[in-house]
């Protein structure tokens, strides 16, 4: 089954940004778009059917409604899409997945900016780089100031799939891809992605204060992680040798 099933057809849209937000590494397309979501109240706009999601059933705070793990949110006023996802999409499931759902971004003439993360190894401000499918979107990340990429790199996975479906069949796509942390949730590349390449790319506006704050948050978190098992090391049982006549 495959299917795009708007759940609010009052909407009017003008060729629209469309941001993807999939688990990945350091979760920051995941991050990035569930703080455009609870930022600007997006409204639920559609869900998305693919044979591919895995088949469980969503329900959210202060809700009775059931709704798919997929889905699409709206702010009609800054012509902005974004589709959240609560289930990783694996690897097998990639390539049907761009299949199914990047016909419907062509026909609805959306610019999609697809957000992976690239490990890194330093505590530096993450880098950002931009990749196109073609000119058009070469010259929106040209004009947003988004740097090119350092070096050869993959896209994989769901995102992959997608740029790779839009990249085939000559549709317009963006892809940011921005280091981040390849172990814990990274709420400091998420900004840096939507500062450095959706705010520009989309024309808005977007306050990005609370990931500061999640981001300190994780790292307080972290250090106490890190005391605990220094802690527990100290105090484990462990066996060494004794000299006689010490």
């Amino acid at each position: 089954m495959t299917q795009i099933d708007i759940v609010d057809e009052g909407v009017s849209l003008d060729s629209p940004v469309l941001v993807e937000g999939f688990p990945g590494v350091g979760l920051v397309g995941k991050m990035a778009v569930d703080h455009l979501i609870a930022t600007f109240e997006m409204d639920h706009y559609a869900n998305v059917y693919c044979d591919t999601i895995p088949p469980v059933a969503t329900y959210q705070e202060d809700s009775r409604e059931l709704v798919t793990p997929v889905r699409l949110y709206v702010d009609a006023e800054r012509d902005l899409l974004a589709i959240q996802s609560d289930v990783p999409i694996g690897p097998e499931a990639a390539t049907e997945f761009g299949n199914c759902v990047a016909g419907w971004f062509a026909e609805a003439d959306v610019l999609p900016v697809y957000i992976s993360g690239l490990p890194r190894q330093t505590d530096d401000v993450p880098s950002l780089y931009g990749v196109a499918t073609d000119d058009a979107a070469g010259d929106r990340l040209t004009d947003a100031g988004v740097d090119q990429p350092a070096e050869m790199g993959l896209i994989s996975g769901p995102t992959g799939a997608l740029l790779a479906h839009a990249t085939e069949h000559d549709n317009t796509a963006v892809g940011l891809v921005v280091e981040s942390n390849p172990q814990l949730p990274d709420p400091i590349a998420s900004q840096v992605v939507i500062e450095g390449g959706i705010e520009p790319i989309a024309g808005i506006s977007v306050p990005t204060e609370d990931l500061s704050a999640r981001a300190e948050e994780i790292e307080q978190a972290r250090q106490q992680l890190i005391q605990r098992m220094q802690q527990a090391t100290e105090d484990s049982s462990r066996a060494q040798p004794l000299r006689m006549y010490q």
